[in-house]
This record gives C-alpha cells, sequence and structure tokens, in this order.
C-alpha cells in the first residue's frame, strides 16, 4: 500500500484527469469557440458607405464544433440566423480537417479516464509492473495533453490558413458578400487550453509525489541498570 504522502498526490492527479474529461465535453457542447465581426461587403459598395456610415453593415458571428449564430448588418437591421455544421455546412469547409479536430477531442476524452484510471490504481496499490506505475501516469497525461493541443493547433490552422470564419459567414448567402474584420477566440477554445494545462499539471504532480519524505527517528534511550536496582 502506497504511504499517505503518495495517496494525497496520486488522488489530486485522478481529480485533475477527471476534470481534463469534463472541460472537453464542455468545450465540444458549447458554441463558443470563436466570435467576430463580418462586414457586408455587398452592402457597403451599393451604398458607397464611408467610414462613419460602416457601423450599420458590421454583424457578429460566433460558432463552435456543431453549430453557431450569425447576425447580419445590411443596411436594413441586423438579421439573426442559427446554423449547423454538419451535415450541409462542412463540405463547405475543409471537411477533412474539422473531421480530424473532433477525432482528436474524442480521442483525449478516452485518454483523459485512462489516466485517471492509472492515478487511481496508483493511490490504492502498488502496482507490480513499472509501466502501470508512476511512468504509466506520465505517459497517458502526455498522450492525453499532446493529442488536445494537437487539437487546438488544428483549430487554429482553420481559422488562420482555411479562412474557416470568412467560409462559415458566407454559407449559403446568394446576394451578400461577408468580410471577416475582426477575429477572438473565446471561452470553449480557453477551456480546451486549460484542460491540456491540466494534463501538463499532472506531470508535476506525479514527480512530486516521488520526492521522499525523511524518516523520523524516535532516540531510544538506554536504560541503565544500577546495583539498587537488581537488588529489588
Amino acid at each position: 500500500m502506497p504511504g499517505w504522502f503518495k495517496k494525497a498526490w496520486y488522488g489530486l492527479a485522478s481529480l485533475l484527469s477527471f476534470s481534463s474529461f469534463i472541460l472537453i465535453i464542455i468545450a465540444l457542447a458549447v458554441p463558443h469557440w470563436l466570435s467576430g465581426k463580418i462586414l457586408c461587403q455587398t452592402g457597403v459598395d451599393l451604398v458607397n458607405a464611408t467610414d462613419p456610415e460602416l457601423i450599420k453593415f458590421i454583424g457578429d458571428i460566433y460558432y463552435g464544433l456543431f453549430r453557431g449564430c450569425k447576425v447580419r448588418q445590411c443596411g436594413l437591421g441586423g438579421r439573426q440566423s442559427q446554423f449547423t455544421i454538419f451535415p450541409h455546412l462542412v463540405k463547405e469547409l475543409n471537411a477533412g480537417l474539422h473531421v480530424t479536430i473532433l477525432l482528436l477531442l474524442f480521442l483525449a476524452l478516452a485518454l483523459a479516464l485512462v489516466s485517471m484510471g492509472f492515478a487511481i490504481l496508483n493511490m490504492i496499490q502498488v502496482p507490480y509492473r513499472a509501466v502501470n506505475g508512476p511512468g504509466g501516469i506520465c505517459l497517458w497525461n502526455v498522450l492525453a495533453g499532446g493529442v488536445v493541443a494537437l487539437a487546438i493547433t488544428s483549430f487554429m490552422a482553420a481559422v488562420k490558413f482555411h479562412d474557416l470564419t470568412e467560409r462559415i459567414a458566407n454559407f449559403r448567402e446568394k446576394l451578400f458578400r461577408f468580410v471577416v474584420v475582426e477575429e477572438q477566440y473565446e471561452e470553449s477554445f480557453w477551456i480546451c487550453v486549460a484542460s491540456a494545462s491540466a494534463h501538463a499539471a499532472n506531470l508535476v504532480v506525479v514527480a512530486i509525489s516521488q520526492i521522499p519524505l525523511p524518516e523520523i527517528k524516535t532516540k531510544i534511550e538506554e536504560a541503565t541498570v544500577t546495583a539498587e536496582d537488581i537488588l529489588y
């Protein structure tokens, strides 16, 4: 059985892995990976709008990995519309990259549960095989954190190099063309970053758990026997 010191740190490691699992689920469910401002270029060209008038043609957009929302501003007031990525919009995007991001996050969910299981195993008993010990916990956390980081990088690549926001903004637009004027990552994106950070923190936790505690030695007093004690 591991000592109380290691049990406490392995317990913390299991909690961090479980928190990473929950964070990924939240990131998948909440459609706030990225938000931005979109300019109705067609409307601007039609009325030859100047800088003070451009505000009337700037709308909003936000989206996640499955759905999102767009507010069109083309000079006649805002019109809000909801959209879903699957099954039609994904065909207008880089479908392979988008599906890869989803598969990586689902894989990260499984790896987070595995790393949590290894931490619980080490909390309950000392494994016979070294691969199931602290080294195994580190391995699964490196894999889980790396997969989440790869998903985050892939999403950033889709935004920067594949014009993800502009493609979504112009989906099924026949009369108007929209141009992205501002983009920023939102809470779901940063939640994924926190998930990867949790696995990185687990490596530190496991390293701390291997620090040997100083042994407390009790001083044994030597008994002195005198002649009077012998008489008694």
